[in-house]
């Protein structure tokens, strides 16, 4: 595997402080991060420390107010930020994501109490969170859930079973989608759950293709009991909080997937410069100049889309089908580039020993999470011709 380092994405950044910003998260990346990333993915080690230590550089909290100890980011660096960390360590960058997504609730929904009690800790004090809302018969059909929340006194007793959860088991804090009320989805409530209540337990992580040091596992809620004081929002609205925040989630998804293709294209790159065959480097070669022009401009598109949505979000104005066209585009781009990338190192580009592989099995996962790739083109769909009518 050669040595040579890649070179930095040339990006647009709002400000100077934003500009210092991914600057020090490339080093943190280039340090802490990608020269573990294969072996510790290979043997499926979840790298806790890099998250303790993101952290306490403040990189856990970035879109976040900053008087809760965020870091008032607007959502465009936030993205670029994941992008970095993907680009190093998918199961780095996806876990902020996720963490982002679990405060999510909270930070947008829970009252001035709730957001002093427990925000400082979740942004920036150490914890990590996850995000429950599948479970193992209501995946694409959210709406569908059975996890149940009933009131018992001045608190709530959770029973039920959520999956696909990603840090589950490891996890600090849970956001939690249950049912309070009649079946669909206004009768679905969120709520905060400490990772050690009592009666919750994960099973035995997911054995996946991909993304092995993170892990993936159910939880089981058996008679889970939480005060009231951790019901996010109004009893019923917890199908608006989940779908507000897999908007965002799925702009984080794009970002990560963009990173992804974008670490792949690296590696293309510089093998395609190194490896010599009829006497020239094989970038030489008309064919495979044109796959790396491709694989570069599906990423620069990519790129665009996530943050033409971003800056939607930022400006406080509609952004779903925009984050629902940029988790699309940008994951199966990741698909195609990182299959490509495989295809240009030939059979080198098969075995473990350069990153490729990894990162073609891993780009697999994106088009499934926050919704899969054809769930994406539903709500696109809809936004543009209405709900079907059948």
């Amino acid at each position: 595997m050669t040595d040579r380092a890649p070179q930095p994405v040339d990006r647009q950044l709002p400000t100077e402080e934003s500009r210092d910003l991914l600057a020090l998260v490339r080093e943190i990346a280039q340090r802490e991060i990608r020269p573990r990333a294969a072996e510790e993915e290979d043997s499926g080690r979840f790298p806790r420390e890099v998250f303790t230590l993101l952290s306490e550089a403040g990189l856990l909290g970035l879109p976040y107010d900053g008087s809760f100890g965020g870091g008032e980011q607007p959502y465009e660096v936030y993205l670029q930020v994941l992008e970095e960390l993907a680009a190093a360590r998918l199961t780095v960058g996806l876990g902020v994501s996720v963490h982002s997504l679990a405060c999510h609730g909270l930070a947008g929904y829970g009252s001035k109490e709730q957001q002093s009690a427990h925000l400082p800790a979740m942004l920036g004090g150490g914890l990590l969170g996850a995000y429950c809302l599948s479970e193992p018969a209501a995946g694409s059909d959210a709406a569908s859930l059975t996890t149940k929340a009933v009131r018992d006194g001045d608190g709530w007793v959770i029973t039920g079973t959520k999956a696909w959860i990603t840090h589950g088991g490891v996890a600090d804090f849970y956001t939690v989608l249950a049912r309070t009320g009649a079946p669909g989805p206004k009768g679905i409530t969120a709520f905060l759950v400490p990772g050690d209540a009592e009666g919750l337990t994960a099973a035995v992580p997911e054995k996946k293709m991909g993304m092995k040091g993170s892990p993936t596992a159910q939880l089981h809620f058996d008679g889970v009991r939480v005060p009231d004081s951790r019901r996010i929002g109004e009893e019923g609205q917890g199908f608006t909080i989940a779908l507000a925040a897999l908007d965002a989630g799925r702009l984080g998804i794009a970002a990560c997937a963009v990173g992804v293709a974008q670490a792949a294209l690296d590696e293309a790159v510089t093998y395609a410069l190194d490896r010599k065959q009829f006497g020239h480097p094989i970038a030489d070669f008309q064919g495979l100049r044109f796959m790396l022009a491709d694989m570069a401009t599906k990423i620069e598109a990519g790129r665009a889309l996530y943050l033409a949505a971003a800056r939607l979000r930022d400006a406080g104005k509609p952004f779903s089908r925009q984050a629902a066209m940029a988790k699309l585009f940008c994951t199966d781009a990741a698909m195609a580039v990182t299959t490509d990338a495989v295809q240009i190192l030939g059979g080198y580009g098969y075995t473990a020993d350069f990153p490729v592989e990894r990162l073609m099995r891993e780009a697999k996962v994106l088009q499934i999470v926050e919704g899969t790739n054809q769930i994406q083109r539903m709500v696109i769909a809809r936004h543009l011709a209405g709900p079907e009518t059948r």
